[in-house]
This record gives structure tokens, sequence and C-alpha cells, in this order.
């Protein structure tokens, strides 16, 4: 459970895994601003961002400030995945490449920056990268959006070296494959049930697997934790 009236900003919350960080962090007793460049229903505050434009970053962060008075939280959940179709890294086109970095890594950067300042006046505050079990498995056909999983793990540690003397916590949250787009589903029908059988609780997992970490790493009971990668795969890969 959060503090009393603890606010926290949830990016990609239009869909996914991010509607269900919305809806468990409301039901432990947050006030949630969902942040998404499409359309997002059912929590506190709604806000229009493109992640990977500094200003629209600002502007969430001022729009939350205006409706809360803080932020105690961001969960940088905005991602490119399920649009992306496998191929060689050499057949990456340029644009591909730059768009996934974009918003999988600058967006993170850019976010955190909009709401470092209201974290510093506080003294405290919560930021909650996600990574991908990409990395560690590194799936041929993705190079691009493994190397973007992997910049998050090291540029959670960069902020968490920066903002720690401020009182803030850095921290990265790593789930696994969890099917949430049919048609993505459907180019690949196989891979849910392969990697399920190569987990230690050989099932699917499923999103609301991800919530106990999510609230743990987003409350107090996280507050001496900072730097860290925690991962949830029901044991598909160690560390």
């Amino acid at each position: 459970m959060g503090r009393v009236s603890d606010v926290v900003i949830v990016t990609g919350a239009a869909a996914g895994l991010g509607a269900v960080y919305c809806r468990e962090l409301a039901a432990a007793g947050y006030a949630v601003a969902g942040a998404d460049i499409e359309p997002v229903e059912g929590v506190e505050l709604a806000v229009r961002v493109d992640v990977t434009d500094r200003a629209s970053t600002e502007q969430l962060a001022e729009a939350v400030l205006e409706r809360f008075g803080r932020i105690d939280g961001l969960v940088n959940n905005a991602a490119v995945y399920s649009t992306i179709v496998k191929k060689p890294f050499e057949e990456i086109p340029d644009d591909e490449w730059d768009r996934v970095l974009a918003v999988n890594v600058k967006g993170a950067w850019l976010c955190a920056r909009a709401v470092a300042p209201a974290m510093r006046r506080q003294g405290r505050g919560k930021i909650v990268n996600v990574s991908s079990t990409t990395v560690p498995t590194a799936p041929p056909g993705f190079a691009h959006y493994v190397a973007s999983k992997a910049a998050i793990v090291g540029l959670t540690r960069s902020l968490a070296r920066e903002l720690g003397t401020d009182g803030i916590c850095v921290n990265t949250l790593t789930p696994d494959y969890i099917a949430f787009d049919r048609d993505y589903d459907n180019r690949q029908p196989e891979m849910a049930p392969t990697l399920a059988a190569q987990r230690i609780f050989s099932r699917e997992q499923a999103p609301e697997d991800m919530v106990g970490a999510l609230l743990f790493l987003l409350g107090p009971g996280s507050d001496f934790v900072t730097g860290q990668n925690i991962s949830v795969n029901g044991g598909r890969v160690f560390g």
C-alpha cells in the first residue's frame, strides 16, 4: 500500500500492462495519472503525452501538479513492442530503430527529467523503469528492442546515483512476455506456451503477476532500495 494521497504517473496507460497498473494502483489507494499518446480511460487524471517530446513530458508533470499538488511516483511503462516485426538486425530500417530507442529510452529519460524537480522539492519519490526479459535472453529479430531495454537498466542505475541524495529511489521492473495484443500473438502463436514451458512455474504469465513487485517499488517498504532490477518471470531466467 502507498502512503496516504500518494500520486503516481503511469505512462503507456491506455492498454496492456499500463492499464492494469493504473487499475491496481487505484485499488491500492493511489491517485493515478494515466499518460499515453492514445486516450486513457478509468483513471483519476488522463493526460495525452508524447514521451519523445520534452515539452509534452513537462506539460504532463505540470498537469499532475496542478491537479494533485505533488508527484510521488512515476512508472515509465510506455514502449514500442507489439508493432515490431521480427527481422535480422541488418534489415531494421533506420527510422524504426530510431523510433524504438526514442520511445523506450529517451521517453523514460524525459519523463524522469520532468518529474524530478517536484520529487526533489518533496525530498522523496519513486521512479520505476520497465525493462524486459529479452535483455538476458536476447531473442533474435529484436535487436533494437533488446538494446533499448538494456539501456533502461543502465539508465536506472545512473538516475539512482544522481537522484539518491534527494531521497528519490529509482529501480527497474522486468516482466517476461505477457500475451496482450491478439494480432501480435497470432503472428507468433507458439510464443506464450513455449515460454511457459521454460519457467519454473510452468504457466503463462498474467499481468496481475507484476502488481506485487510494482506496489513494493512504489511503496514505503522499498525506501532503502534503489538502482536495482526486480525480475518477475516465473523463474525462466535468473538475475
